[in-house]
C-alpha cells in the first residue's frame, strides 16, 4: 500500500506486477468499496491475465483522505475526468483496461468516453447508466438499516471514513436532483471495446442497463448475464467473471489501437 497525493488529496494506492509488454488494469470500486473489499480479486485477475494493476481507494473511502463535503450529482463525471487522469498519469499508464464495478463501472465508462485513445477496454460489472427504481429502493432500506445493525461496524474496518463512504454515496443517490443523471450521451462515444457482467439478482440494477449501453454504442460487446448472483459478481461467481474477463484481456491484443 501507499499513498498517492492528487491535487492536495491522498488516495490510497496498490499497484500489481505484471508483464510490461501487456496493457495495465486499473481497478474502479463499487460505491461502498475501496483496495481491501476488492479482497483478492485484483491479484488472481491480474495474475491470469499476467498485467501489472492498479487500485486505490477514492476520496471518502479505504484509508484515502475524506470528504470535503456532501458529494453532487456529478461526483462520478468528477472522478472520471479531474482525479482518474491525474492518477493515470502519476503511474505513467496509457491505454488501460479498466474494470468498474457498480459505481466504479460507471466512471469508467465516462473515462472511455472523453478519452477514447487511451483505453484498451472496459470490463464493467454491475454498471449504472440511468437511475432506476430499483436501484434507490434498494439504497434507501439499507439506508435505514445502517445504524442499527452491525453494517456501520463492518464497513468501519474497511474505511477510516465510514460515514463519508455510506452516507456521502447514500445520500447522493437518494437526493432528488440524481434522479435525471444519465450517461446516454457517454455511451455513444465509446470507442472501446466492452464487457459487460451483470448478475440476474442483482438488487441495485436491472439488465435494462446493459441494454442501454448495447443499444447505444458501435463498438464490440460481449454480454455476460449470470444467472443466482446478484451485484457483486466477482464475489458471487468468482470463476466464470476471472475466466471472462481473462479472454477479454487475452483478446485485446489482437485489436488495433482506437483512434482519436
Amino acid at each position: 500500500m501507499a499513498f498517492v497525493e492528487i491535487d492536495g488529496v491522498k488516495l490510497e494506492t496498490a499497484v500489481l506486477p505484471g508483464d510490461p509488454g501487456k496493457p495495465w488494469m486499473v481497478f474502479l470500486h463499487e460505491g461502498l468499496g475501496c483496495i481491501s473489499l476488492w479482497k483478492e480479486y485484483p491479484e488472481k485477475l491480474a495474475r491470469r491475465a499476467g498485467c501489472r494493476a492498479l487500485i486505490y481507494s477514492r476520496r471518502g473511502y479505504g484509508r484515502s483522505d475524506a470528504l470535503a463535503g456532501r458529494r453532487e450529482p456529478g461526483f462520478m463525471h468528477d472522478e472520471a475526468l479531474q482525479v482518474l487522469p491525474k492518477l493515470l498519469a502519476h503511474f505513467s499508464i496509457e491505454r488501460p483496461v479498466l474494470v468498474g464495478h457498480s459505481d466504479g463501472a460507471s466512471i469508467a465508462l465516462i473515462y472511455a468516453a472523453r478519452h477514447a485513445n487511451n483505453v484498451a477496454g472496459l470490463a464493467l460489472m454491475a454498471p449504472h447508466v440511468f437511475v432506476e427504481a430499483i436501484s434507490q429502493q434498494s439504497i434507501a432500506r439499507i439506508a435505514e438499516v445502517y445504524e442499527r445493525d452491525d453494517l456501520r461496524k463492518r464497513l468501519a474496518r474497511h474505511h477510516t471514513h465510514v460515514d463519508d463512504a455510506f452516507l456521502g454515496w447514500a445520500r447522493i443517490w437518494l437526493d432528488p436532483r440524481f434522479r435525471t443523471w444519465s450517461l446516454g450521451a457517454e455511451c455513444q462515444a465509446l470507442q472501446a471495446p466492452l464487457l459487460l457482467i451483470q448478475g440476474e439478482d442483482d438488487e441495485y440494477g436491472t439488465l435494462a442497463q446493459l441494454d442501454a449501453i448495447a443499444e447505444a454504442t458501435t463498438v464490440s460487446v460481449t454480454r455476460m448475464v449470470l444467472p443466482k448472483c446478484g451485484h457483486a459478481p466477482h464475489r458471487e461467481q468468482e470463476g466464470p467473471v476471472l475466466d471472462a474477463m481473462s479472454r477479454f484481456v487475452a483478446g485485446l491484443a489482437t485489436r488495433p489501437a482506437t483512434g482519436a
